[in-house]
């Protein structure tokens, strides 16, 4: 399909993840204002529907970026290669696994729905040059605050930007330092998602080259 109906049609597929996912964090409050309610199937709910959105809020930005045909392309190859990039090790907490399998059974549904999707472009944007990651030296810390951003659900999390934030984990006895998930994002080995607020928390998440440091 040519890219202005296939730009068409991945919005539509994306809008409708997002209210998904906007539907399931309404029901989770309305419920955590209820005194008594139970609200473990919400909470799955949210988790589930927050994964199946993230790839697609990654491609949006890409498509913005680098257009229909090569963002999908690398949307594609960053999701294939985070399922593989996957550990096998279990956290303490049972939300951050349950976010953590819910992250991974995201991943899978957007190559499903992508799967097919053939994009008309120029000749030359078949075969993309290759790109070369150079994997830069860490310390000890550094590596750490990554295995706690892969391996926990971060947020970056305060009232106003000039007030400043802080860190924080899923798991109660993980900390991640202010200076150093700055430090992270600042090099680009993480990302923050600056569309959420802080007040509810901006989750952060490795960069490919995050990705390929913990690989190293």
């Amino acid at each position: 399909m040519d890219a202005s109906t296939a730009h068409k049609h991945l919005i539509t597929r994306a809008d409708r993840v997002f209210e998904e996912a906007a539907a399931t964090r309404a029901n989770l409050t309305d419920a955590l204002a209820i005194q008594g309610a139970q609200f473990d199937h919400l909470m799955d709910a949210v988790l589930v529907a927050e994964g199946k959105a993230k790839p697609w809020m990654h491609l949006m930005k890409r498509i913005d970026r680098h257009g229909v045909r090569e963002g999908l392309a690398k949307q594609r190859e960053e999701c294939m290669e985070a399922l593989l990039m996957y550990g096998f090790s279990m956290s303490t907490s049972l939300v951050t696994n349950a976010a953590r399998f819910a992250e991974q059974d995201g991943l899978r549904r957007f190559l499903d729905a992508t799967d097919t999707m053939e994009i008309e472009g120029a000749p030359a944007e078949e075969t993309p040059a290759p790109t070369v990651v150079t994997v830069p030296q860490v310390t000890a810390e550094q590596k750490h605050g990554l295995y706690l951003i892969r391996d926990t659900f971060v947020k970056r999390q305060g009232f106003t930007a000039r007030e400043g934030w802080k860190y924080v984990t899923s798991v109660d006895d993980a900390r991640l330092d202010t200076k150093l998930g700055d430090f992270l994002i600042g090099h680009g080995w993480a990302e923050v998602d600056t569309e959420a607020t802080l007040t509810e928390g901006q989750p952060v998440t490795l960069t490919a080259t995050g990705r390929h440091i913990l690989a190293a």
